[in-house]
């Protein structure tokens, strides 16, 4: 892999089994599969439009959460961890993911029981990882993260998550290094160095396209303006009926730099 190559996204088309997903801290709403399909072209379309290659993973359509698949994996530099997710029913998805960055010449390494870890409670800010403490993930997997994430120099602090499904599900980074999040669901604000809250729960949840370009959601618009205040370009996607699913910008894929 080189550090010249196009930055790349990992991808899983939702499955007919969509609304039969997982919910954990919000009222379960319809979902119109159909119109979640076309808001998750339209999503992989914003990142194909700003540069980003794009791998899909093989769907794993008896799979309800599979479009969600940035928890089956962590990926730092060459390596890909594959998560154990601590919900039990979610970690079918994991085989197909595996497969998916194996093609693409990653170094493989695995979560073992006891551990549990979901891709969505890791947030890389500089050479720190925070990683939710919670539902999903447990003292055993953060460990083993740790451990594995030590030849990169990357530090590895646990945050704690009760009112959220995933420690990015409260909160997540610009490019500045400043945590932004929703402050009902941010158990600990002290945990990071730089934390300011944001006015809409969507603007919490930011995927870095660039150093200077950021993609949200569209429910979001008074935290996307203030973005734009910052100098930052941002491109917003209509992600409404995963929302309902508990979902955000950043679970959607899994973005790997080369």
């Amino acid at each position: 892999m080189t550090g010249s190559a196009r930055p790349l996204a990992l991808v899983r088309r939702p499955g007919p089994r969509l609304a039969e997903g997982i919910i954990t801290h919000i009222d379960r709403s319809p979902v119109d599969v159909e119109l979640a399909r076309q808001q998750w072209d339209g999503y992989v379309a914003a990142l194909r439009d700003a540069g980003w290659a794009i791998h899909e993973v093989e769907p794993a359509d008896d799979c309800p959460d599979a479009v969600f698949v940035e928890d089956p994996v962590v990926v730092h530099g060459d390596l890909a961890v594959i998560a154990r997710s601590g919900a039990e029913q979610r970690r079918r998805e994991a085989a197909g993911v595996e497969a998916a960055v194996r093609e693409l010449g990653l170094r493989v390494a695995h979560i073992q029981a006891p551990g549990t870890l979901d891709g969505g409670d890791v947030l890389r800010v500089g050479d720190t990882a925070y990683v939710g403490l919670g539902g999903r993930s447990n003292g055993a997997g953060i460990h083993q993260l740790a451990t594995l994430l030590r030849e990169f120099g990357i530090r590895v602090q646990a945050v704690p998550v009760s009112r959220a499904l995933h420690l990015k599900s409260a909160c997540t980074a610009l490019p500045d290094g400043t945590v932004v999040g929703w402050a009902p669901v941010v158990d600990d604000r002290e945990a990071f160095p730089v934390y300011e809250d944001v006015p809409e729960e969507g603007g919490a949840h930011v995927v870095l396209l660039a150093a200077d370009h950021l993609l949200m959601a569209s429910s979001a618009p008074r935290t996307a303006a203030s973005y734009r205040d910052r100098g930052y370009r941002v491109t917003e996607v209509d992600i409404g009926e995963f929302e309902k699913m508990e979902g955000c910008v950043t679970c959607l894929s899994v973005r790997i730099r080369r």
